[in-house]
């Protein structure tokens, strides 16, 4: 898996993300082993690299300490989250003993440790705990006002829902970004049960379209990059000009779909443009 992890980095590299977050798990299952990718990655890429930080399984000084660890190794980006119950996704949230509740406690804490810049986690069609959407509203707020920078969403296939929470989230004072979290479908079945556990509807009209592609993953890739250059042709139209990408380590369809948005390796449109004015 960090091999995997390496080949994504690189290849995805060239088109200069604004930055790269590493989640709890990559190349490794440990916080040691996050923090060693997390800085790597941002030495040797050059590309801002943001940590992963969660609620689950630590005291305030033990995450804390791993903040102040991450400002001197030069991370300035912190992604902060509840983070799953360590009983498992759907079971009941139990915060860990002296250490930070939820996540809007996570990031006061962390703007007491330095001026992080933090984006928080986003729910256009509710996160499935919440009592409802307007609690669930009210709780990014709360992450806001304790200081995050950026929203981004859970992934969504509905455009108009992720509109509609925009145009709430906007009604109920939060100004900061809300990034749309977009998912290139690799495998269709692995994310119908990604969508069953944050609460993200599948249309219909999509389970229609990966029907019978199991055994071909030639086609389904081409379904799953045309599925989302679509999705973000919808959300352009509609102001939206930043794009979230969950690749999990696979590069190649959001290489793939960047390139179709026209977003490409710098070099390559340096080249271009000087073979444009050599003829």
């Amino acid at each position: 898996m960090e091999q995997t992890l390496w080949q994504a980095v690189h290849k995805l590299a060239p088109l200069r993300p604004e930055f790269v977050s590493v989640t709890y798990g990559a190349g490794g299952t440990t916080r040691e082993r996050t923090h060693a990718t997390v800085c790597r990655l941002q030495k040797e890429t050059g590309i801002p690299a943001a940590a992963h930080l969660t609620c689950v399984g630590a005291t305030r000084e033990e995450i804390d300490a791993i903040a102040r660890t991450y400002w001197d190794s030069g991370i300035r980006h912190i992604v902060a989250l509840r983070g799953d119950p360590p009983t498992g996704v759907g079971t009941a949230y139990e915060p860990h003993p002296g250490g930070y509740a939820y996540a809007a406690d996570l990031v006061e804490g962390l703007k007491r440790v330095a001026d992080f810049e933090i984006s928080v986690a986003a729910y256009p069609e509710s996160h499935p705990q919440a009592a409802s959407a307007a609690h669930d509203l009210d709780n990014l707020k709360r992450k806001i006002d304790a200081g995050a920078t950026r929203a981004i969403t859970q992934f969504f296939f509905d455009v108009g829902a992720y509109m509609g929470f925009v145009e709430r989230a906007a009604a109920a004072g939060i100004t900061v970004p809300i990034v749309p979290g977009i998912l290139p479908i690799t495998n269709f079945t692995r994310a119908i049960e990604f969508a069953g556990s944050c609460g993200a509807a599948i249309p219909p009209w999509m389970a229609d379209l990966f029907a019978g592609l199991d055994d071909d993953p030639d086609t389904r890739q081409l379904v799953a990059a045309t599925v989302a250059v679509e999705q973000c042709r919808l959300l352009h139209a509609e102001g939206i000009g930043n794009f979230h990408f969950y690749t999990l380590n696979r590069a190649e369809l959001t290489v793939g779909i960047c390139h179709m948005l026209g977003v490409r390796p710098k070099r390559e449109a340096a080249e271009a443009k000087l073979a444009a004015a050599a003829s």
